[in-house]
Formats: C-alpha cells, sequence, structure tokens
C-alpha cells in the first residue's frame, strides 16, 4: 500500500478513536447522571465506575453477539467500489464536530444520530443516493425515533408500578434502599452503553481496513471487526467515559426534573432494559435520548410541573436536528472530498 494511503489510514482511525472518545465523555451522563443527582454514588467514584462497565460491555457484547450492531452501521454505506478513506474521514468529523459543539451547549444530544446522520449525508454526496442500503437505513432511522418514546412509557409505568408496590415503605428507608440501588441500576446503563456504542466506532475502523484492502468484505456482508479494533474501541470510549461530560451530567441530572432516588432507578433500568434489546435486535439506538426519554417519563409521574419543559424542548430541538445537521456537515465534507 503506498505511503500516501497507509498515512491516511492512519488518520481515519485516529478519527474514528477521536469519535469514540467524544461519544464516551458526551455520553457519561447517560448512566450516572441521576446517580450523582441523587446522592447514590459521589461524582468521581461513579464515572470511573461507569468507565470500567462502558468497557466490560463493549467487550462482552463482541464475545456475546458478535459485532450485529457494528455489522449494521458498516452496512448502511455501500457503494460499488467500496467506501474511500476520504469519506470516512468527512463523516466522522461531521459526527465530531457535532458532538462537541452539543456538548458546549450542555446539550444531552446523540452521538448515534451524528454519526448515522453523518453517513447518510456522505453516501448521498459523495456516492449518490442508490449507494445507501435503505433497507437498512429506515429500520435505524426508525429505531433512533422511537426508542426514546419507549424509555419514556416504561419509566412512567415501571416507576407507577414501584410506587404502588412500596406505597407503605417510609420515605426515608425508600430513599436509602434506592439509593443502593440506582448503583446498581446506573451499572446496567453503563454496560448497556457500551454494548451498543462502541461496535460503530468498530464497524468504522473497520469500513476504513476494507477500503485499504487489510479487510476483506465477502459480497452482501460486512465483516467482523479485527480483535485489536475491538480492544481499541472499547478502550477509547471507556477513556472518554472516565473523561466526563459535566455539562451534560448537570443538565441530565437536574436540569430535566428534581429526581428521587426511586425515580433514578426507574429511568436508569428501563432505559437500560431498552438498550439491550435494541442491541440483541442489532439496532442502534441513541442511549442519550433513551434515558432522557425515561427520566422524563419517571419525572412526569409526580406531576407534570415538576418536569422543566423547556429544558426538555431543547433537548427535543437537538434530538430533531441531529441527523439533518451532521448529514449536511458530511456531505460538504464528502464534497470537499470528491474535489480533492
Amino acid at each position: 500500500m503506498p505511503d500516501g494511503q497507509t498515512a491516511l489510514l492512519v488518520i481515519a482511525i485516529a478519527v474514528a478513536l477521536g469519535f469514540d472518545f467524544t461519544n464516551g465523555f458526551h455520553d457519561t451522563a447517560n448512566a450516572i447522571a441521576t446517580t450523582i443527582s441523587t446522592r447514590a454514588l459521589g461524582a468521581r467514584l461513579a464515572i470511573a465506575l461507569s468507565a470500567v462497565l462502558n468497557l466490560a460491555g463493549a467487550v462482552v457484547a463482541i464475545e456475546v453477539l458478535h459485532t450485529k450492531v457494528a455489522n449494521t452501521i458498516g452496512g448502511l454505506v455501500a457503494p460499488s467500489g467500496g467506501v474511500s478513506l476520504a469519506m470516512i474521514i468527512a463523516a466522522l468529523a461531521a459526527a465530531i464536530v457535532w458532538n462537541l459543539v452539543t456538548w458546549r451547549a450542555g446539550l444531552p444530544s446523540s452521538s448515534s444520530h451524528a454519526l448515522i446522520g453523518a453517513l447518510i449525508g456522505m453516501g448521498i454526496a459523495g456516492y449518490g443516493i442508490h449507494a445507501l442500503k435503505w433497507g437498512t437505513v429506515v429500520p435505524v432511522v426508525i429505531g433512533l425515533i422511537t426508542s426514546p418514546v419507549v424509555g419514556f412509557l416504561l419509566g412512567y409505568a415501571f416507576l407507577v408500578g414501584i410506587l404502588h408496590v412500596f406505597r407503605n415503605l417510609h420515605p426515608s428507608r425508600a430513599n436509602k434502599n434506592f439509593r443502593t440501588a440506582q448503583i446498581f441500576s446506573g451499572g446496567f446503563v453503563s454496560f448497556s452503553h457500551g454494548a451498543n456504542d462502541a461496535q460503530k466506532t468498530m464497524a468504522i475502523i473497520t469500513l476504513a481496513l476494507i477500503a485499504t484492502g487489510h479487510v476483506v468484505a465477502k459480497k452482501g456482508t460486512f465483516p467482523s471487526p479485527p480483535l485489536w479494533v475491538v480492544v481499541m474501541a472499547a478502550g477509547t470510549i471507556a477513556l472518554g467515559t472516565y473523561a466526563g461530560g459535566w455539562r451534560i451530567i448537570r443538565t441530565l441530572g437536574s436540569r430535566i426534573a428534581q429526581l428521587e432516588p426511586v425515580d433514578g432507578f426507574a429511568a436508569q433500568t428501563m432505559a437500560a432494559v431498552v438498550i439491550q434489546a435494541a442491541t440483541q435486535l442489532a439496532v442502534p439506538v441513541s442511549t442519550t435520548h433513551v434515558v432522557s426519554g425515561a427520566v422524563l417519563g419517571a419525572g412526569s409521574t409526580r406531576r407534570l410541573a415538576a418536569v422543566r419543559w423547556i429544558t426538555a424542548r431543547n433537548i427535543l430541538v437537538a434530538w430533531i436536528l441531529t441527523i439533518p445537521a451532521t448529514a449536511a456537515l458530511a456531505a460538504v465534507g464528502a464534497l470537499a472530498a470528491r474535489v480533492v
């Protein structure tokens, strides 16, 4: 392989891992914001635990699920001649820019939406609309849109059931018990996040390796990522998680709704259930929006006024804008790459 191609491959892998890192610190809040806000765990300990479980989730998912989510992501764009390194870099750069902009604004937007929107924009601008595998794209987009709604409904229903079952439990004892339970529910979210999200970066790096002939893809199938790709992607998302996304932690932990430990437990548990189900079905969902939906659902059980709907509206706007915004950014990058 020519030296220029080797350098471009190294850049593509580095940018992919950069996205993975931003995914980790951007999505730390998914697992631990409510755990911190209800004082179930101190911030640093919660972040460290989340990082370890993100790593564990990513590695276990590969062994058990055989990269189902990675295969879905890797198969979204499939032009006849394959995807070039420059196009992969254009898509990743668009997703990273969006992650950094929304992190700066403290908005729990979705790294998954950002990456998938960027891949769609890159595919259309770089190779034409027929390069996208619409039979895969449409179910993925439907999953991204519906999963937060499912999180909301399950978070609401599960908390209503808990409040009914434990209605005679003294509030102070309930808070103590559910703070302890939150450690496990937060861990469940972290594990689920690693299982679903790390596979997206594995898929992108594998695409880059296919483009350079290091990995051979059989016609109609997407190959499993090499072991070293799995280890690097899993480790990087764990490091990103440990870096923490404090702005988003504040938004999810207290600016959507003031949560009691039982509320946080219900929201985290149902969010993790949705994410795990999606991973089993090979659907890449947004852990950010699933958790946000579950938090809104749990908060709504108290009274509608308990939810800060202005913050919820801002999250909804970011949810709606992410895919078209990153698609547009990636399209610009793809067009530039074609000119160069």
